[in-house]
């Protein structure tokens, strides 16, 4: 466990960090977005590594050992940690005591254009800092074209640059159809680039009217020539999820 532990410290220094990140297949928010902590005690950076692959992506606390993010992102509990940073600036790793991955996710649905929940849950085996608080996830799974979005996560800043990495971001989306009872679809009105990209699968897609969780960020899609980002943002509604979710954190103890 110590080479473990030093291996997952080690991601967090600059030069790995930009590696790893050119290595992951995780999707972070890209162009007109801005630094923002508005959302800050909800959130940390899920970090995790492969046989062939290292990265990180962001999650949402749900409750103090708890944490919902991408299924995508969930590799065995010794080759991912929770980071943030302590009160001082410090980093902080805490271990994973379990994972729960929804049973309908499936790894090859981009390929396959099959329909897929990509959602997990992650415990901690100790509770986050006192700091962070569960997000309030939305229940009605209702969305209207048009309606004000406001997306988060840690990823990157500018496609294919992993030194823009690691820090909060928030980016001003709108829902667009196709409607669909289990994803939501939202784009920037602006269109002039902003949306999720590397790192920011596992974060929320907030309403910007009730401030509550209505969806997951998995996927993205960009513009064209060879970009992945700033066009699209989809992910899973999390209200017809509510079950599920309530059944893990159940099972748990962690509500």
């Amino acid at each position: 466990m110590g080479a473990t532990r030093h291996r997952l410290r080690s991601i967090l220094t600059g030069e790995v960090l930009a590696a790893l990140l050119a290595a992951s297949p995780a999707l972070a928010l890209v162009g007109p977005a801005q630094d923002d902590n508005s959302f800050a005690s909800h959130l940390v950076m899920v970090l995790n590594r492969g046989v062939d692959r290292a990265g990180f992506c962001t999650g949402v606390v749900v409750a103090p050992r708890a944490v919902l993010t991408a299924a995508h992102c969930v590799t065995s509990t010794d080759n991912m940690r929770i980071y943030y940073r302590g009160p001082g600036g410090e980093p902080v790793l805490q271990e994973i005591a379990a994972s729960a991955v929804h049973p309908l996710f499936r790894a090859d649905a981009p390929a396959k254009r099959a329909v897929s929940i990509d959602l997990a849950l992650i415990e901690t085996r100790a509770p986050l800092d006192k700091r962070f608080s569960p997000a309030t996830l939305d229940d009605k799974g209702a969305a209207t074209v048009g309606a004000a979005l406001t997306i988060f996560g840690y990823g990157v800043a500018r496609e294919g640059d992993g030194k823009t990495a690691g820090a909060l971001r928030a980016a001003r989306l709108a829902v667009r159809a196709p409607l669909s009872p289990i994803l939501l679809w939202a784009e920037d009105p602006a269109h002039s680039g902003a949306g999720a990209c590397t790192g920011d699968s596992g974060g929320p897609i907030v309403s910007a009217e009730s401030g509550k969780v209505l969806a997951i960020v998995a996927w993205s899609a960009g513009g064209g020539h060879g970009q992945r980002c700033g066009a699209l943002t989809q992910g899973p509604l999390v209200a017809p999820q509510a079950g599920w979710i309530g059944s893990v954190l159940d099972r748990w103890g962690d509500r």
